[in-house]
C-alpha cells in the first residue's frame, strides 16, 4: 500500500516507523501532494487543520482514504464545506501520538466504520474509535497532566525531576509529564490545551502561567 504523508520530516519518519511494511511517500505541502494522488491509496495529512480549504485537492481522485489531523479541530468542522468524494477519518498528528500500538481515530459518519476496520487491518495497526472532539482522548489527558505538573512546579510543591519519577513509578506511564512535554513540544501542548478550553470552557484546561511563559505565548 502507498501512503502519502503530508507534513514535516518528523511526521514522515513516524509514519515510516508505524507502517514499516508499506511505502510512504512524502509531501511538504498540499501543492506537492496534488501531483502524487494518482499513486496513493491512503493519506495521513498533518497539515490540513491549518488550512481546511486544502481538503479540496483530494476531490481530484475518488476512493482515497484520508486521515486528517484533528488535534485542534473536529472532523465535522474540517469537512463542513468540503466536497466529500472520499472517506475521511480524524487522528492525532501531534509528535509521538501516531507511532503507538493503538491509533485513536474519529469517524465522519457511521457508515464509514467498516471502512475504518478494513483499512486498519491492511495497515496492520490496532485502532480505537473515539468521539469527534477537540484533543481526542489520550492527547487531551496527557496535556492536562502536563499542565497540572506545571502548576505543581509553579507552587513549589515538587521539582520536575521528582514529578517525572513519581508519575512513572506511580502510574507505570512510560514518561513523566515534563519528559512527555519535550517529546510533544511545549508549543503543541499549549495549542491543544487552548483549543480544548475554548471548545469545552472547562477550567481544568486553563493553561498554567508558567507553561504559557515557557511556551513563549
Amino acid at each position: 500500500m502507498n501512503i502519502l504523508v503530508l507534513g514535516n520530516e518528523f511526521n514522515m519518519a513516524e509514519c515510516q516507523q508505524k507502517f514499516s511494511t508499506h511505502t510512504c511517500i512524502h509531501a511538504n505541502t498540499h501543492k506537492d501532494a496534488a501531483t502524487l494522488l494518482a499513486q496513493t491509496e491512503v493519506i495521513f495529512d498533518f497539515l490540513t487543520e491549518r488550512d481546511s480549504n486544502s481538503i479540496e485537492i483530494y476531490s481530484a481522485k475518488n476512493d482515497l482514504t484520508v486521515f486528517l489531523d484533528t488535534s485542534l479541530v473536529t472532523l465535522q468542522t474540517l469537512l463542513k464545506n468540503a466536497n466529500k468524494t472520499n472517506t475521511y477519518f480524524g487522528f492525532c498528528g501531534l509528535p509521538s501520538f501516531l507511532n503507538r500500538e493503538l491509533m485513536e481515530v474519529s469517524i465522519y459518519q457511521e457508515t464509514d466504520l467498516h471502512l475504518l476496520d478494513a483499512v486498519c487491518k491492511e495497515l496492520t495497526t490496532k485502532y480505537a474509535r473515539v468521539a469527534d472532539s477537540v484533543g481526542l482522548v489520550t492527547p487531551r489527558i496527557i496535556c492536562m497532566i502536563i499542565n497540572e505538573a506545571y502548576y505543581t512546579v509553579e507552587e513549589g510543591t515538587a521539582s520536575r525531576k521528582d514529578i517525572d519519577l513519581a508519575m512513572k513509578l506511580g502510574t507505570n506511564y512510560p514518561y513523566g509529564p515534563f519528559e512527555w512535554s519535550e517529546k510533544i513540544g511545549l508549543g503543541s501542548v499549549y495549542d491543544l490545551l487552548e483549543a480544548v478550553h475554548e471548545a469545552t470552557n472547562d477550567e481544568r484546561y486553563l493553561i498554567c502561567p508558567l507553561l504559557r511563559k515557557e511556551a513563549g505565548r
